[in-house]
């Protein structure tokens, strides 16, 4: 089984992932990105690489990032200790710096037990697949393993925050003053960054979820538990609250009046606004095939195109780069402004989400009323053989439902990548008729797919 998932190196940490893996998948890193014209460049003009280590705050990235920081210094790598940071402040500094690469220790928004390593190449990148498996392969090669001064030093990256703060209050088209925003930090990452931007940005802020203490991240807060926000909101009168997930690479919103507005909702109201402005790459929005029928309806409306890729951020980002668009995202908060970061940043998705209200002078609820969410219903079908997706009886009977829904609906099968299962997905105009539609595909799907 591949060691790398769609986002990093993931597991139970002391499980799998033991600080041992984590050593050896450092060296490993040092020896394929230290390779390269850049790379020698340096080496030549007697400067090692630099790499920046930052985590969020559950236990077991203290002794993770430790083991990475260990195996970096031991290849010869220069690491800049940036602390807890959210990723995707990680991601801005090595671009801030011109650092060689960087790695993030987290597991976003799972729980505290687990934990992940995510590596990103120069200019804060993801790395593509083909350079993980090299990175995979070389743990069982030679480690570079320089004595005397040609070993890295480990340094602490003093304004590491700072730098990242600064560069989100420059990318705001508007201040946010007049604006009472309760913030849900997920007692992760974003606990210490998060209200002091905003507040710097000029909003009246309100915190919920921001006492870290190593094991109580994602734990009933942030972006997968907004009740707890929405009831924060309406006990302080407040306008909006925004949450992010344990590493603040996400934000979902919830509206004066305690409503959700999602990542379809939001990236609505960003690009209306960015096309506005010039802004928006070829009046062009990147989604996955998971977002709401409603945004599809919405963006057509305002000449903006709606350009689809599979489920997953590391596939917006592609079809981005490909493109050069510069917004995309996925349902779930996952929203990339690509002006501003290379990767999820959920607040700075937060901050330029208030902009527009400030700017705007109206409610989230007026700004997301530009699009009608859908009823979605997904239903899991477990046991069921997912190779055989395409099966001809179910083609057809998807075939029949879509020809029930005409445009006022929408079909998706979808094969687990993970699991012996099919997630079906079904919008409609009512949530009666996507619950009975789905149901009866997913009946379908039972039968003709049995194990």
């Amino acid at each position: 089984m591949p060691l790398f998932g769609t986002d990093g190196v993931r597991g139970l940490a002391n499980g799998p992932l033991t600080a041992d893996l984590a050593l050896s998948l450092a060296q490993a890193t040092a020896v394929v990105l230290g390779q390269g014209r850049s790379a020698e460049s340096r080496r030549a003009a007697g400067r090692r690489l630099t790499a920046v280590v930052a985590r969020d705050p559950r236990i077991s990235g203290e002794f993770l990032s430790a083991a990475v920081e260990a195996g970096l210094a031991s290849s010869g790598v220069d690491v800049l200790d940036a602390g807890v940071l959210p990723t995707p402040a990680a991601a801005f500094l090595i671009a801030d710096i011109d650092a060689d690469f960087g790695v993030m220790v987290s597991a976003s928004h799972n729980p505290a037990p687990d934990n992940g390593i995510k590596i990103f190449a120069r200019g804060g990148v993801k790395l593509p697949d083909v350079v993980e498996q090299r990175i995979e392969s070389a743990m069982a090669g030679p480690k570079l393993q320089p004595t005397g001064a040609g070993v890295g030093r480990i340094r602490r990256f003093a304004d590491a925050e700072d730098r990242y703060v600064v560069h989100l209050l420059a990318s705001l088209p508007h201040r946010l003053d007049g604006i009472h925003v309760v913030l849900d930090c997920a007692h992760g990452a974003a606990a210490g960054a998060s209200p002091d931007t905003f507040r710097d940005a000029g909003a009246r802020v309100t915190v919920i979820g921001a006492d870290p203490d190593g094991l109580n991240i994602n734990d009933g807060v942030g972006s997968t538990h907004l009740d707890n926000l929405a009831a924060a909101v309406l006990a302080a009168g407040a306008d909006v609250g925004i949450a992010h997930d344990g590493d603040a690479d996400r934000c979902l919103a919830v509206d004066a009046q305690g409503n959700v507005v999602d990542g379809d909702q939001i990236m609505a109201i960003l690009a209306v606004a960015m096309k506005e402005r010039g802004h928006l790459k070829d009046d062009t929005l990147v989604a996955t095939v998971m977002s709401n029928l409603g945004l599809h309806r919405a963006m057509a409306a305002r000449g903006i195109r709606v350009l689809q890729t599979a489920v997953g951020d590391r596939y917006v980002l592609e079809a981005m780069n490909e493109g050069g668009y510069s917004l995309g995202g996925e349902q779930s908060g996952h929203v990339i402004m690509s002006e501003f970061a290379t990767t999820g940043d959920g607040l700075l998705t937060g901050l330029h989400l208030l902009a527009e209200m400030a700017r705007q002078g109206k409610s989230l609820a007026e700004l997301a009323s530009i699009m009608t969410v859908y009823p979605q219903v997904l239903v899991n079908v477990r046991g069921v053989d997912r190779t055989r997706v395409h099966d001809e009886g179910v083609a057809d009977a998807v075939a029949a439902v879509e020809a029930e829904l005409g445009d006022s609906g929408r079909v998706l099968l979808r094969a687990s990548g993970t699991e012996q299962l099919v997630r079906v997905m079904v919008e409609a105009a009512e949530a009666e008729v996507a619950q009975e539609t789905a149901d009866r595909l997913a009946d379908v799907v039972r039968e003709r797919l049995a194990l």
